[in-house]
């Protein structure tokens, strides 16, 4: 439930477009709506194809100057694909597992140790639950766009492979089961911070992303929240510092990691209609500039963090251990911002993966010692 977070396929993207150069036939994507018609998931549609783009890097054996390119190849348009594996797609599978993963870092440091295994479970399907009804809820507001950029247009709804009954039926399934889960295995609050969630990610930032570049805040304030459910879920309270500190973890990663694949994908947002900081914006100055502060940020909240359980030495050692874990994406945020080319966009993109594991790993640790 964040900005379009880990979506990213950073070596090959693809479009459902095809040129009459290459495929021998054209089409414009209107002569057949696959909204009105979604295919049978049993029978691929014949004669469709892809162009995939991958970013091809290239090494100078003489300067060792790197350089991009984009490669286009073509490839078969509708591979047959189980309607298990669209839901699961419909879900924005690696958005759901990076909430995860932040959920149980919150609900360890809640806990000040180890969660009671029944409890973990429930936490984390009501929490995967209502994330993947917020993505789901996503790709139905964004249907129609997402036809437009080759990196979205093979999702289920734009590609034709889902019919539109079935995926609000998905939406509301899972968002009304994982936000009752919360609230009967734990309490109120969890359960009221997931709304809040869904709300501020569904009805808030992905209508802005066509109207302003703030969506970019918003969008990262709302992958933020769900830290809240599993802090709450394990009685910690939302008047400590210690939850605020660690969305602010997140909103702060949000900006170096989301900048970097705006700026790749700058093309397709644009020409899609969406409101990017990259695309308002071409130089890249601004990503940049914001890519750095956002690693300022979040090495300055990990780092609050750490001092929280108290002790000197505890609190030093996790302090240089998160700031080194930061310093790769925060090199790279100014390389980025002084060299705006696709080759340190996905350079800062790829460190940016790595920074909140790292980051999570420790302020969790931190709670033992």
């Amino acid at each position: 439930m964040s900005i379009d977070v880990l979506t990213a396929d950073i070596a090959r993207t693809e479009v459902t477009t095809s040129v009459e150069p290459l495929f021998g036939r054209h089409t414009t994507g209107q002569e057949n709506d696959p909204m009105d018609k979604p295919t049978d998931h049993s029978e691929p549609t014949a004669e469709s194809s892809i162009i995939a783009n991958e970013i091809v890097e290239t090494v100078d054996a003489t300067s060792g100057k790197k350089t991009s390119r984009e490669k286009m190849t073509v490839d078969n348009l509708d591979r047959p694909q189980s309607l298990t594996r669209d839901l699961v797609e419909l879900s924005k599978p690696r958005i759901v597992v990076m909430i995860l993963v932040t959920t149980i870092a919150t609900a360890m440091i809640a806990a000040g140790g180890f969660v009671e295994p029944i409890s973990l479970c429930v936490l984390l399907v009501g929490t995967g639950l209502v994330a993947a009804s917020a993505g789901a809820s996503n790709q139905i507001w964004e249907r129609k766009i997402d036809r437009q950029m080759p990196r979205t247009a093979r999702r289920p709804l734009p590609g034709g492979r889902m019919g539109l009954p079935t995926a609000l039926a998905m939406a509301a399934i899972s968002g009304v089961a994982g936000t009752a889960m919360l609230y009967s295995h734990f309490s109120l609050i969890p359960a009221a911070a997931g709304v809040v969630t869904w709300l501020m990610y569904v009805l808030v930032y992905t209508p802005m992303k066509t109207r302003t570049a703030w969506n970019t805040t918003v969008g990262a304030v709302a992958g933020a929240l769900p830290m809240l459910i599993g802090y709450t879920a394990l009685d910690g309270s939302l008047t400590d510092w210690t939850p605020w500190l660690l969305v602010g973890v997140l909103v702060a990663w949000q900006y170096p990691h989301f900048m970097a694949i705006a700026w790749m994908y700058r093309r397709q947002y644009a020409a899609a209609g969406f409101q990017m900081t990259t695309t308002v914006e071409p130089t890249g100055r601004s990503a940049g500039w914001q890519s750095i502060v956002g690693s300022l940020g979040l090495i300055g909240c990990a780092v609050a963090l750490c001092w929280i359980p108290g002790g000197w030495i505890g609190g030093s050692i996790a302090s240089i251990a998160v700031t080194v874990s930061c310093l790769p994406m925060l090199l790279r945020s100014i390389r980025f911002a002084r060299q705006r080319d696709d080759v340190s966009a996905r350079a800062l993109m790829l460190s940016s993966l790595l920074v909140l594991p790292a980051i999570l790993l420790v302020v969790t640790l931190r709670v033992f010692w």
